[in-house]
């Protein structure tokens, strides 16, 4: 019996194959939207990971606050590193670094890259590794000199063959820099560029002849433990205010920021993001709920004397709720397969253009399939309450 039930309701979908396309589009648009938003809230919390994972928990940076209208001057610089080292307790390990943008070329490539001048520490404190070559040493910034180390993906831009690299002779911002060493690929962020699009560079040659005073200054705190965080901060804040004799009521010319305070931001902003997207999505399924039910609801008009024959034939009111319920359930879950075959198609494709960062995810499938079923019982029930009530007189009667 289940079965010719079944069949029933697929031929009577198949009979009006516009009105059912039609019903079932609401669906496929909010379980694609749904697997988009948990694609895009993932996408984001990937992106935030990677941005911060060359960063320890217990990692402060400092940084200028000039240009951010607190200031109009600021004397923080990367030499501010050593002050922190040797004046804050409760320290292990600081780094100073100045960061640009600057045109990088070998032979007839030219690309814009992110430039870094480093110290000794850099290497350490950011968790980089090399793939080959040789770091930076204390020569090296004692004489300023002209070497640098490239990302991944500058190796692979400038240099498409990848030989000859180390030793080779590139030239940035006009000036020539020698290859000295290769860093493996990680795919993190450095400010707006990725490591692998960066060239990195002794602290005093980025200073004197690359990037000067247009260089952004950071420096790389790291307490000793997650707990002596705030701490430390405390006492870097006391220490650049001495050493910049800033006055009492004056602000702050450099500012801080803990890698937890930062990534908490981050993913909360990225969750933010992704439940109003939901609810978006969570509205389109509840619309298009509604347009199966009124749907639904025409269909029943539609063929009530054919349910008057089915009644007056032995036809149950259970048969005929089983099949206008089963009715609206087809419809939403093939609305609901289509819609996650639409969604995981399209993450790929977005991700493809880089118009935003995409991440697949099994939730947004299961949720989007599992709502859009609801939404086919739910919405579905009344008027397959409302077939099996009819009066099989009252029905045969009816035009």
């Amino acid at each position: 019996m289940m079965l010719e039930i079944i069949k029933m309701a697929f031929e009577s979908l198949f009979a009006s194959k516009t009105r059912s396309f039609l019903s079932m589009l609401g669906i496929i648009i909010g379980v694609s939207t749904v697997i988009a938003v948990f694609a895009i809230g993932q996408g984001a919390k990937d992106a935030v990971n990677a941005q911060f994972q060359n960063l320890s928990a217990n990692s402060i940076l400092v940084m200028s606050n000039q240009g951010r209208g607190a200031v109009a001057t600021s004397k923080f610089k990367a030499s501010d590193a050593q002050l922190i080292a040797s004046k804050v307790p409760n320290v292990s390990a600081v780094t100073g670094a100045i960061e640009g943008n600057s045109s990088v070329s070998y032979g007839s490539v030219s690309k814009n890259y992110s430039v870094t001048g480093v110290d000794l520490n850099y290497f350490s404190v950011s968790n980089l590794k090399l793939q080959s070559g040789r770091t930076i040493t204390q020569a090296d910034l004692d004489s300023k000199a002209m070497v640098a180390i490239l990302g991944s993906t500058a190796v692979t831009d400038l240099f498409p063959d990848n030989q000859n690299v180390l030793g080779s002779t590139i030239t940035v911002g006009g000036k020539k820099l020698e290859v000295i060493g290769i860093l493996n690929k990680t795919g993190s962020r450095m400010g707006p560029m990725s490591v692998d699009e960066s060239v990195i560079v002794p602290l005093s040659t980025a200073e004197k002849d690359l990037l000067g005073s247009k260089g952004q200054v950071m420096i790389n705190v790291q307490a000793d433990s997650v707990d002596n965080v705030a701490t430390v901060s405390t006492n870097i804040t006391s220490v650049l205010r001495t050493e910049h004799k800033l006055k009492t009521d004056a602000a702050d010319d450099f500012r801080l920021m803990d890698a937890g305070s930062m990534v908490a931001s981050a993913q909360a902003s990225a969750s933010l993001m992704s439940i109003l997207l939901t609810v978006i999505a969570a509205i389109t399924l509840v619309v298009s709920g509604i347009g199966i039910m009124n749907v639904m609801l025409v269909t029943v008009a539609e063929r009530t004397k054919e349910i008057g024959i089915a009644k007056a034939i032995g036809g149950k009111q259970s048969n005929i709720l089983s099949q206008f319920i089963l009715e609206s359930i087809i419809l939403s879950t093939l609305g609901g397969l289509i819609g996650i075959i639409v969604g995981q198609i399209a993450i790929p494709v977005i991700s493809y253009f880089k118009i935003m960062t995409l991440a697949a995810s099994v939730t947004g499938p299961l949720i989007g399939f599992s709502f859009s079923f609801f939404v086919g019982v739910f919405f579905g029930f009344y008027p397959a309450y409302k077939a099996s009530r009819l009066d099989p007189v009252d029905a045969l009667r009816s035009e």
